[in-house]
């Protein structure tokens, strides 16, 4: 597994399949809120590489495997997104960049957000060493679940 951290709104080629792997994974989570209104699943070519924040991806050979997006707010890390190709699940992507955003943040807390019924996504979190804090309800109709790692 490679790590890289390219910037999609340098190059068209990556924000391509960063847009193909983001939608293939949050079609899962999707499935398992049971609403297809997720925010990145409404991402667009555009919308993609306009996000200014900061990525780490796993790649094996030329394959994108997976992605975490995250913004630097000085005090705290806010991770955006964890994303693991589908075909790619349970061999080590998603925590291997989750960890690679701990390693950042030294020491800071870190907080994310996912949908509260998606089990898999809490218990990594939960794995490594976050707290599960309130659930939001956002839009009407979708659940999330905030987690900090202090």
């Amino acid at each position: 597994m490679i790590l890289a951290a390219p910037d999609p709104a340098l190059d068209p080629w990556f924000a391509r399949e960063l847009l193909r792997l983001q939608h293939a994974a949050y079609r899962t989570e999707a499935e398992l809120v049971g609403d297809d209104r997720l925010p990145p699943l409404q991402d667009d070519d555009v919308t993609l590489p306009a996000w200014r924040g900061r990525y780490v991806v796993s790649w094996r050979g030329v394959e994108l495997v997976g992605a975490i997006a995250w913004r630097d707010h000085g005090d705290h890390l806010d991770i955006d997104r964890l994303m693991v190709d589908p075909e790619a699940r349970r061999q080590g992507v998603g925590t291997t960049l989750l960890q690679a955003v701990l390693d950042r943040a030294d020491g800071r807390p870190v907080v994310v957000s996912t949908g509260r019924e998606n089990a898999p996504a809490v218990a990594l979190y939960v794995r490594h060493g976050f707290a599960v804090g309130d659930d939001e309800q956002v839009p009407p109709g979708i659940w999330i679940t905030h987690l900090r790692r202090a």
